[in-house]
C-alpha cells in the first residue's frame, strides 16, 4: 500500500515553486511590491525574498533580482525624502511621483521578466531602461 501524503521531509511540494530562485520567484517579488502600496508589510516580504535568492538564479534572471533590491531601497529613500518634505507641501506632489515611479519600475520589470530579458541597467535610479 503507498502513502498518499508522504509527509514533511519527503522532496519540495510543487506549490513551493514559488519560493525557488528564478523567474517565478521573481514575479511573486513583482506582485508583492505592488500589492505593499496597499499593504506595506508585503514589501518587506518581497525585500526578504529577493535578498534571500540574489546571487542563485543565474541568467537573466539575476539583473531582476538587482533591480528589485533597489526598487526598495531607492523607493524607501524616495518616500522618506518625501515625508520631511510634507511640512513645506511640495511632498504631498513628491509621494504621488514617487509612487508612480515604483508602479512603473515595477510594471516595466514585469514586462522584461515575462519576455524572459535582463533589466537592462538594474543599477539605475530611474526605471532601468
Amino acid at each position: 500500500m503507498t502513502n498518499a501524503n508522504p509527509g514533511p521531509g519527503s522532496g519540495s511540494r510543487q506549490t513551493d515553486r514559488w519560493l525557488e530562485p528564478g523567474q517565478t520567484n521573481a514575479l511573486v517579488i513583482y506582485i508583492l511590491y505592488l500589492a505593499s502600496l496597499v499593504v506595506g508589510v508585503t514589501g518587506i516580504i518581497g525585500i526578504v525574498l529577493a535578498y534571500i535568492n540574489r546571487g542563485k538564479a543565474g541568467g537573466y534572471v539575476e539583473s531582476h533580482y538587482t533591480f528589485l533590491i533597489r526598487t526598495f531601497w531607492i523607493g524607501l529613500l524616495y518616500a522618506l525624502i518625501s515625508v520631511v518634505l510634507m511640512m513645506l507641501a511640495i511632498g504631498f506632489l513628491l509621494m504621488f511621483a514617487v509612487a508612480v515611479w515604483f508602479i512603473v519600475r515595477c510594471i516595466l520589470g514585469l514586462q522584461a521578466l515575462q519576455r524572459r530579458e535582463p533589466i537592462r541597467d538594474p543599477q539605475s535610479w530611474l526605471l532601468g531602461q
